[in-house]
């Protein structure tokens, strides 16, 4: 029979344990990032420390509690019966004292530390850079890894120690909370070179004959577009001569004469302006796309994450006007 984890909060000979509790918070912390992480190794770089360390505080927290918490080989780790319910009850340890600290400091918590997020790269380097620097402004304490991947669905946010991700398309991870921040309305372009002449295509049926480009993100093979004065919809099937994830490529393939293409109307409009591009079927669109912060569930959200959603609500409808 195992001894009561509290006889456990003693030194026993040979075993250096923490000698405050906050040592003892800052163990259960390092157990609850190896879990999420997956290995070790991970959770060193995530927590910016060795994993020698992570391993020794590993051993002092089994040590403290008495008991076997991750069954480790070369190649595999798992938790054992009672890594899983201290896993558990860790968790809501650790967001608990959060959540005490947070009621505590009130308003006047201040956002510190990193926040790493995850962005679409033409939003990230276009219309989401002034908001960023709003927030860092803002909070002049805190400092941003501002990563940018087209595709932050495919994110790994618990292995890659990601806070939270600006996702553009529909959300569809039930395991994400998703805050919509406004909606990018959608148009189709073309140059005028790829219409020689003739004359610009007013319905979607004057679309068919053109040679298309495809934003495989959003579409491939297939075009739906809306009226804009009401419900009626129209389907278009395409065969694209180019397919990209790339709404820059996608924007330079239009521009050379290569095909009709579909995307966000703010890409496009210094282009249109000038007459480099043309939007074709203007009583028509794509469905605009839902812009949305995204991030894991959890009992409390740090200071610096919160003042991001915050920052992120206020900035960006102006960010995606044209």
């Amino acid at each position: 029979m195992k001894k009561p984890i509290i006889s456990d909060l003693y030194p026993q000979p040979g075993v250096s344990l923490p000698a405050s509790a906050g040592d003892r918070l800052e163990l259960m912390q390092t157990f609850v990032r190896i879990v999420e992480a997956g290995n070790l190794s991970a959770a060193a770089q995530q927590l910016g420390t060795t994993q020698p360390t992570i391993s020794r505080r590993l051993q002092a927290l089994e040590k403290s509690l008495g008991m076997k918490l991750l069954q480790r080989s070369t190649h595999s780790m798992r938790l054992t019966d009672d890594g899983e319910r201290c896993f558990a009850r860790a968790k809501e340890l650790l967001a608990g004292w959060a959540a005490f600290e947070s009621d505590l400091r009130g308003a006047r918590e201040e956002p510190e530390g990193m926040l790493r997020v995850v962005a679409p790269h033409a939003f990230g380097q276009e219309r989401l850079v002034r908001p960023l620097a709003d927030y860092l402004q803002r909070y002049p304490r805190m400092k941003v890894e501002w990563l940018l991947h087209d595709d932050s669905a495919a994110q790994d946010f618990i292995a890659a120690g990601i806070d939270c991700a600006i996702q553009v398309g529909e959300v569809t991870d039930s395991s994400l909370v998703a805050i919509k921040l406004a909606e990018v309305p959608r148009i189709v372009v073309a140059s005028p070179a790829l219409l020689a002449g003739g004359p610009i295509p007013q319905t979607p049926a004057e679309l068919a004959g053109l040679p298309w480009l495809a934003l495989r993100t959003y579409y491939r093979h297939e075009i739906r577009l809306r009226r804009v004065d009401g419900e009626e919809e129209a389907r278009l099937p395409i065969e694209p001569r180019l397919s990209t994830d790339s709404l820059y490529a996608l924007r330079s393939a239009a521009l050379m004469g290569l095909g009709v293409g579909v995307g966000s109307a703010w890409v496009m409009t210094e282009d249109l302006a000038a007459g480099r591009l043309i939007q074709l079927t203007p009583d028509w669109q794509a469905a605009p796309l839902p812009v949305s912060l995204v991030y894991p569930y959890s009992r409390f959200y740090p200071a610096r994450l919160r003042g991001f959603v915050e920052v992120m609500r206020a900035a960006l409808p102006d960010a995606i006007r044209d």
